[in-house]
């Protein structure tokens, strides 16, 4: 068994014992309404980090997904609002954060400047955007039938579960299809193995980075939609914070933060481990500042077991 299969075993494994533990803790946690509450929670962070995990994988990190998050809201808030076909509002949304996202990387691949650097510039920038744009208060979306049938897309259910889970599952499904069937794919992983290597094989490194931050700034996007769609306005303050959940749940399904090592699958997996230690966290009725304690120890823990795994 090699170390990326051996780290995702093991985050399984930890995921059952921690659902476990938490079952007896709570009695209500394995009840069906509060799982298909985790899962609706989870979707969000979970489809940001599967864009996460293209970037990673790549050896880069992308701190400005939280940001991302919250100016595409906004933007697509904003159209909805002033009367645009809801289609067209969030295909405009989707092109901002895959806009942002392609930025990002000719800054990264043309500028020779660190990941780190890059999106920790960028996403300050945006979330000054974003407030701008806003002028620091909430955009409502309007009580038009656009905006009402907008608001199914967060808060609506198709056979009983959330819609934002059946997102979740389609761009898993789909980034797992890129990730091991695609050309696409295997460069991912090629770059994040020796970009060097893969640079001198004829590889064109600077395009793939482009793509692959390009795909986690749609992805942050859709994230921003969704949550914009669930709270019916768009918060300035949107997405705080969720770039750390997201590289958390990426490095606890085994994807090595040095890249080249790690799977779409093994970030689900990640994902919900997050999801369900908000979820009991919450249950057990434990203070918010001592969550924040809680998800950075365990942020601390997964790039402990990344660079122990090496």
């Amino acid at each position: 068994m090699n170390k990326e299969k051996l780290m995702k075993f093991k985050s399984i494994i930890g995921l059952i014992l921690f659902s476990i533990i938490v079952s007896f803790l709570s009695p209500r946690f394995l009840t069906v309404p509060n799982m298909l509450n985790v899962f609706k929670q989870t979707s969000i962070n979970a489809v940001i980090a599967a864009g996460m995990t293209f970037v990673i994988l790549t050896g880069g990190i992308d701190l400005s997904v939280g940001s991302v998050l919250a100016f595409s809201g906004a933007i697509c808030a904003s159209l909805i609002a002033s009367g645009m076909n809801v289609f067209v509002a969030i295909i405009i949304a989707l092109a901002v954060g895959g806009g942002v996202g392609a930025v990002s990387g000719l800054i990264i691949s043309k500028g020779k400047i660190q990941p780190f650097i890059a999106t920790l510039a960028m996403m300050t920038i945006l979330r000054g955007a974003t407030l701008v744009f806003t002028d620091g208060r909430p955009i409502g979306l309007g009580n038009s039938k656009g905006a009402m049938a907008f608001s199914k897309l967060g808060a609506g259910q198709l056979l009983g579960i959330p819609v934002p889970v059946y997102f979740m599952i389609l761009v898993f499904a789909i980034c797992y299809y890129i990730l091991t069937q695609t050309r696409l794919g295997r460069y991912v992983y090629a770059v994040g193995g020796n970009e060097e290597a893969s640079r001198l094989s004829g590889l064109n490194t600077t395009k793939l980075k482009v793509w692959v931050y390009t795909i986690s700034g749609i992805l942050a996007s859709l994230s921003g939609i969704i949550v914009t769609s669930r709270l019916f306005s768009a918060q300035p303050n949107a997405g705080s914070g969720y770039e750390l959940d997201a590289i958390a749940a990426v490095v606890l399904g085994g994807t090595s933060l040095a890249g080249g090592q790690g799977s779409i699958l093994g970030t689900v997996v990640g994902a919900l481990i997050i999801g369900i230690l908000n979820n009991s966290l919450n249950l057990l009725n434990v203070s918010s500042y001592y969550q924040m304690i809680a998800k950075g120890a365990v942020i601390l823990i997964a790039v402990l077991l990344d660079r122990k795994s090496k």
